[in-house]
Protein backbone atom coordinates (compact mmCIF):
# COMPACT_ATOMS: atom_id res chain seq x y z
CA UNK A 1 0.00 0.00 0.00
CA UNK A 2 1.58 3.03 -0.92
CA UNK A 3 1.12 6.47 1.20
CA UNK A 4 0.97 9.67 -0.10
CA UNK A 5 2.52 12.75 1.64
CA UNK A 6 1.05 15.97 0.58
CA UNK A 7 2.49 18.91 1.77
CA UNK A 8 1.35 22.58 2.44
CA UNK A 9 1.44 25.26 -0.69
CA UNK A 10 3.50 27.98 0.03
CA UNK A 11 1.57 30.22 -2.78
CA UNK A 12 -1.30 29.34 -1.41
CA UNK A 13 -0.93 29.74 2.64
CA UNK A 14 0.25 33.15 1.77
CA UNK A 15 -3.09 33.96 -0.69
CA UNK A 16 -4.77 32.91 2.14
CA UNK A 17 -3.59 34.92 4.57
CA UNK A 18 -3.40 37.95 2.72
CA UNK A 19 -7.46 36.92 2.19
CA UNK A 20 -8.28 37.03 6.12
CA UNK A 21 -6.27 40.06 6.47
CA UNK A 22 -8.32 42.15 3.76
CA UNK A 23 -11.35 40.29 4.89
CA UNK A 24 -10.59 41.83 8.57
CA UNK A 25 -9.39 45.49 7.54
CA UNK A 26 -13.24 45.34 5.47
CA UNK A 27 -14.48 44.52 8.71
CA UNK A 28 -12.93 46.79 11.00
CA UNK A 29 -15.08 50.12 10.29
CA UNK A 30 -17.97 48.06 10.55
CA UNK A 31 -16.60 46.79 13.91
CA UNK A 32 -15.36 50.58 14.97
CA UNK A 33 -18.82 51.83 14.64
CA UNK A 34 -20.17 49.30 16.65
CA UNK A 35 -18.13 50.26 19.56
CA UNK A 36 -18.79 54.13 18.96
CA UNK A 37 -22.86 52.99 18.72
CA UNK A 38 -23.48 50.61 21.25
CA UNK A 39 -20.69 49.66 23.25
CA UNK A 40 -19.43 52.76 24.23
CA UNK A 41 -23.21 54.08 25.64
CA UNK A 42 -23.70 51.04 27.22
CA UNK A 43 -20.41 51.24 29.42
CA UNK A 44 -21.23 55.04 30.30
CA UNK A 45 -24.89 54.03 31.38
CA UNK A 46 -22.98 50.95 33.16
CA UNK A 47 -20.78 54.09 35.21
CA UNK A 48 -24.07 56.31 35.27
CA UNK A 49 -25.79 54.06 37.11
CA UNK A 50 -23.24 53.70 39.98
CA UNK A 51 -23.75 57.93 40.45
CA UNK A 52 -26.09 59.92 42.30
CA UNK A 53 -26.46 62.11 39.46
CA UNK A 54 -29.46 64.50 38.96
CA UNK A 55 -30.19 66.76 36.35
CA UNK A 56 -31.60 68.74 39.00
CA UNK A 57 -27.70 69.18 40.56
CA UNK A 58 -25.18 68.55 38.26
CA UNK A 59 -22.67 70.09 40.27
CA UNK A 60 -23.36 67.14 43.24
CA UNK A 61 -22.90 63.63 41.51
CA UNK A 62 -20.77 61.53 43.78
CA UNK A 63 -20.05 57.93 43.63
CA UNK A 64 -23.01 55.30 45.49
CA UNK A 65 -21.68 52.05 43.97
CA UNK A 66 -24.79 49.63 43.63
CA UNK A 67 -27.55 52.08 45.37
CA UNK A 68 -29.66 52.70 42.60
CA UNK A 69 -30.11 49.22 42.19
CA UNK A 70 -30.90 48.51 45.42
CA UNK A 71 -33.57 51.66 45.52
CA UNK A 72 -34.72 49.91 42.34
CA UNK A 73 -35.37 46.99 44.40
CA UNK A 74 -37.00 48.70 47.51
CA UNK A 75 -39.14 50.34 44.44
CA UNK A 76 -42.67 49.02 43.81
CA UNK A 77 -43.21 50.91 41.42
CA UNK A 78 -40.45 48.76 39.46
CA UNK A 79 -41.82 45.29 40.00
CA UNK A 80 -45.06 47.00 38.74
CA UNK A 81 -43.44 48.08 35.22
CA UNK A 82 -42.06 44.17 34.86
CA UNK A 83 -45.13 42.72 35.99
CA UNK A 84 -46.92 44.76 33.40
CA UNK A 85 -44.36 44.34 30.95
CA UNK A 86 -44.77 40.14 31.23
CA UNK A 87 -48.34 41.10 30.47
CA UNK A 88 -48.33 42.80 27.30
CA UNK A 89 -45.55 41.14 25.54
CA UNK A 90 -47.32 37.81 26.49
CA UNK A 91 -50.76 38.74 25.61
CA UNK A 92 -49.59 40.88 22.15
CA UNK A 93 -47.69 37.57 21.26
CA UNK A 94 -50.90 35.04 21.45
CA UNK A 95 -53.43 37.41 20.05
CA UNK A 96 -51.11 37.87 17.20
CA UNK A 97 -50.01 35.07 16.29
CA UNK A 98 -53.81 33.51 16.94
CA UNK A 99 -55.32 36.13 14.45
CA UNK A 100 -52.61 36.03 11.91
CA UNK A 101 -52.13 32.42 12.04
CA UNK A 102 -56.15 32.32 11.40
CA UNK A 103 -55.94 35.19 8.83
CA UNK A 104 -53.07 33.52 6.88
CA UNK A 105 -55.20 30.37 6.86
CA UNK A 106 -58.27 32.32 5.19
CA UNK A 107 -56.62 34.33 2.68
CA UNK A 108 -54.46 31.20 1.59
CA UNK A 109 -56.51 30.97 -1.74
CA UNK A 110 -57.24 32.79 -4.97
CA UNK A 111 -60.22 34.77 -5.07
CA UNK A 112 -61.05 37.97 -6.89
CA UNK A 113 -58.53 41.05 -4.74
CA UNK A 114 -57.37 38.81 -2.96
CA UNK A 115 -53.72 40.72 -3.50
CA UNK A 116 -55.46 44.25 -2.52
CA UNK A 117 -56.85 42.31 0.48
CA UNK A 118 -53.62 40.89 1.63
CA UNK A 119 -52.69 44.80 1.08
CA UNK A 120 -55.15 45.95 3.48
CA UNK A 121 -54.51 43.20 6.13
CA UNK A 122 -51.05 43.98 6.79
CA UNK A 123 -51.24 47.78 6.14
CA UNK A 124 -51.30 48.56 9.93
CA UNK A 125 -47.63 47.26 10.45
CA UNK A 126 -46.34 50.28 7.88
CA UNK A 127 -48.26 52.84 10.69
CA UNK A 128 -45.67 54.56 12.58
CA UNK A 129 -46.60 53.85 16.57
CA UNK A 130 -47.35 57.28 17.44
CA UNK A 131 -49.69 57.87 14.53
CA UNK A 132 -51.10 54.08 15.48
CA UNK A 133 -51.70 55.36 19.01
CA UNK A 134 -53.13 58.78 18.04
CA UNK A 135 -55.60 56.87 15.42
CA UNK A 136 -57.09 54.79 18.37
CA UNK A 137 -56.62 57.74 20.76
CA UNK A 138 -58.95 60.36 19.10
CA UNK A 139 -61.01 58.20 16.28
CA UNK A 140 -61.64 54.92 18.11
CA UNK A 141 -61.61 54.41 21.32
CA UNK A 142 -62.74 57.91 22.60
CA UNK A 143 -65.67 58.02 24.61
CA UNK A 144 -67.50 60.76 22.91
CA UNK A 145 -66.69 60.41 18.73
CA UNK A 146 -64.74 57.52 19.16
CA UNK A 147 -65.87 54.55 16.71
CA UNK A 148 -67.06 52.73 19.59
CA UNK A 149 -68.90 54.92 21.14
CA UNK A 150 -70.62 55.37 18.16
CA UNK A 151 -71.33 51.83 18.23
CA UNK A 152 -72.60 51.62 21.47
CA UNK A 153 -74.75 54.39 21.02
CA UNK A 154 -76.47 53.06 18.11
CA UNK A 155 -77.34 50.17 20.37
CA UNK A 156 -78.30 52.31 23.28
CA UNK A 157 -75.81 51.31 25.16
CA UNK A 158 -73.28 53.62 27.43
CA UNK A 159 -70.21 54.67 25.77
CA UNK A 160 -66.97 53.21 27.82
CA UNK A 161 -63.73 55.63 28.55
CA UNK A 162 -61.36 52.38 27.21
CA UNK A 163 -58.25 54.60 28.77
CA UNK A 164 -59.40 55.26 32.07
CA UNK A 165 -61.17 52.23 32.86
CA UNK A 166 -59.44 49.15 30.40
CA UNK A 167 -56.25 51.15 29.92
CA UNK A 168 -54.19 47.80 30.01
CA UNK A 169 -56.75 46.36 28.04
CA UNK A 170 -56.59 49.50 25.63
CA UNK A 171 -52.72 49.42 24.91
CA UNK A 172 -53.07 45.49 24.23
CA UNK A 173 -55.42 46.05 21.71
CA UNK A 174 -53.12 48.96 19.89
CA UNK A 175 -50.13 46.98 19.56
CA UNK A 176 -51.69 43.95 18.80
CA UNK A 177 -52.83 45.72 15.54
CA UNK A 178 -50.05 46.83 14.83
CA UNK A 179 -48.20 43.83 15.24
CA UNK A 180 -50.78 41.29 13.42
CA UNK A 181 -50.02 42.20 9.88
CA UNK A 182 -46.27 41.02 10.68
CA UNK A 183 -47.23 37.38 12.19
CA UNK A 184 -50.04 37.15 9.76
CA UNK A 185 -47.59 37.82 6.64
CA UNK A 186 -44.75 35.78 7.94
CA UNK A 187 -47.48 33.00 8.15
CA UNK A 188 -49.03 33.34 5.10
CA UNK A 189 -45.44 32.55 3.27
CA UNK A 190 -45.14 29.64 4.99
CA UNK A 191 -48.81 28.27 4.29
CA UNK A 192 -48.42 29.12 1.09
CA UNK A 193 -44.96 27.29 1.06
CA UNK A 194 -46.58 23.70 2.48
CA UNK A 195 -47.32 21.23 -0.82
CA UNK A 196 -50.65 21.13 -2.28
CA UNK A 197 -50.09 17.60 -2.92
CA UNK A 198 -49.73 17.01 0.64
CA UNK A 199 -53.13 18.32 1.23
CA UNK A 200 -55.48 17.15 -1.94
CA UNK A 201 -53.84 13.98 -0.90
CA UNK A 202 -55.49 14.74 2.85
CA UNK A 203 -58.83 15.87 1.22
CA UNK A 204 -59.14 12.52 -0.91
CA UNK A 205 -58.70 10.60 1.97
CA UNK A 206 -61.93 12.42 3.91
CA UNK A 207 -59.75 14.84 5.74
CA UNK A 208 -62.22 18.09 6.94
CA UNK A 209 -60.69 21.55 6.22
CA UNK A 210 -59.86 21.26 9.97
CA UNK A 211 -57.96 18.21 10.09
CA UNK A 212 -55.80 19.62 7.34
CA UNK A 213 -55.50 22.57 9.48
CA UNK A 214 -54.81 21.20 12.81
CA UNK A 215 -52.26 17.77 11.56
CA UNK A 216 -50.94 19.34 8.46
CA UNK A 217 -50.35 23.64 8.36
CA UNK A 218 -49.99 23.93 12.42
CA UNK A 219 -46.87 21.47 12.57
CA UNK A 220 -45.82 23.56 9.33
CA UNK A 221 -46.36 26.75 10.67
CA UNK A 222 -43.66 25.44 13.95
CA UNK A 223 -41.32 27.32 12.63
CA UNK A 224 -42.41 30.40 11.53
CA UNK A 225 -43.89 31.19 14.80
CA UNK A 226 -40.71 30.77 16.75
CA UNK A 227 -39.41 33.57 14.29
CA UNK A 228 -42.21 35.53 15.01
CA UNK A 229 -42.06 35.08 18.40
CA UNK A 230 -38.52 36.05 18.41
CA UNK A 231 -38.86 39.19 16.21
CA UNK A 232 -42.46 41.00 17.87
CA UNK A 233 -40.55 39.80 21.90
CA UNK A 234 -37.60 41.71 21.47
CA UNK A 235 -39.62 45.21 19.90
CA UNK A 236 -42.80 45.08 22.06
CA UNK A 237 -40.13 45.18 25.07
CA UNK A 238 -38.83 48.64 24.17
CA UNK A 239 -42.76 50.00 23.75
CA UNK A 240 -43.19 53.51 24.52
CA UNK A 241 -44.92 55.50 22.04
CA UNK A 242 -48.15 53.58 22.66
CA UNK A 243 -48.26 54.45 26.09
CA UNK A 244 -47.15 57.84 25.98
CA UNK A 245 -49.65 59.26 24.01
CA UNK A 246 -52.49 57.16 24.69
CA UNK A 247 -52.58 56.58 29.19
CA UNK A 248 -48.79 58.23 29.89
CA UNK A 249 -48.47 55.22 31.71
CA UNK A 250 -51.54 55.82 34.10
CA UNK A 251 -53.28 55.88 35.77
CA UNK A 252 -51.11 54.98 38.59
CA UNK A 253 -48.84 52.47 37.44
CA UNK A 254 -51.40 50.72 35.44
CA UNK A 255 -49.91 50.79 32.10
CA UNK A 256 -46.24 51.41 32.96
CA UNK A 257 -43.64 48.97 31.13
CA UNK A 258 -40.04 49.11 32.25
CA UNK A 259 -39.34 51.28 28.66
CA UNK A 260 -41.47 53.71 30.24
CA UNK A 261 -40.49 53.33 33.82
CA UNK A 262 -36.97 54.42 32.75
CA UNK A 263 -38.31 57.27 31.30
CA UNK A 264 -40.02 58.75 33.89
CA UNK A 265 -37.50 58.62 36.04
CA UNK A 266 -35.16 59.75 34.02
CA UNK A 267 -36.64 62.15 31.72
CA UNK A 268 -39.61 63.41 33.73
CA UNK A 269 -37.58 63.15 37.34
CA UNK A 270 -34.26 64.25 36.06
CA UNK A 271 -32.81 61.11 38.26
CA UNK A 272 -29.93 60.13 35.44
CA UNK A 273 -28.34 57.61 37.73
CA UNK A 274 -31.61 55.82 38.64
CA UNK A 275 -32.95 55.16 35.28
CA UNK A 276 -29.07 54.40 34.03
CA UNK A 277 -30.02 51.10 36.58
CA UNK A 278 -33.43 50.43 35.16
CA UNK A 279 -31.70 50.66 31.46
CA UNK A 280 -28.73 47.85 32.03
CA UNK A 281 -31.70 46.00 33.92
CA UNK A 282 -33.42 46.33 30.60
CA UNK A 283 -30.78 45.57 28.67
CA UNK A 284 -29.86 42.21 30.84
CA UNK A 285 -33.41 41.45 30.53
CA UNK A 286 -33.64 41.67 26.84
CA UNK A 287 -30.50 39.77 26.30
CA UNK A 288 -31.83 36.88 28.39
CA UNK A 289 -35.17 36.99 25.98
CA UNK A 290 -33.58 37.14 23.21
CA UNK A 291 -30.86 34.17 23.84
CA UNK A 292 -33.67 31.77 25.07
CA UNK A 293 -35.88 32.29 21.90
CA UNK A 294 -32.74 32.18 19.28
CA UNK A 295 -31.92 28.56 21.26
CA UNK A 296 -35.98 27.54 20.91
CA UNK A 297 -35.84 28.97 16.65
CA UNK A 298 -32.40 27.29 16.25
CA UNK A 299 -34.17 23.96 17.36
CA UNK A 300 -36.75 24.35 15.79
CA UNK A 301 -34.81 25.20 12.52
CA UNK A 302 -33.11 22.10 12.63
CA UNK A 303 -35.75 19.69 13.38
Amino acid sequence: MTTVITRPIKGAKKKSDVRLLTAQLLLTPAVAMLLVWMVVPLFMTLYNSMLNYSLLSPDAINFTWFNNYKDLYQDPAFWVSILNSVIMIGTVLILSIVFGTLLAWLYDQDFKGCNVARLLVIAPFFVMPTVSALLWKNMILHPVYGLFAAVSTFFGLPAVDWFRDYPMLSIIMIMTWEWMPFAFLILLTSIQSVDSEQKEAAKIDGAKPWHIFVYIILPHLKRSISVVVMIEAIFLLSAFAEIHITTAGGPGNATTNLTYFVYLRGIAQFDIGLASAGGVIAVILANIISFFLIRTASKNLQA
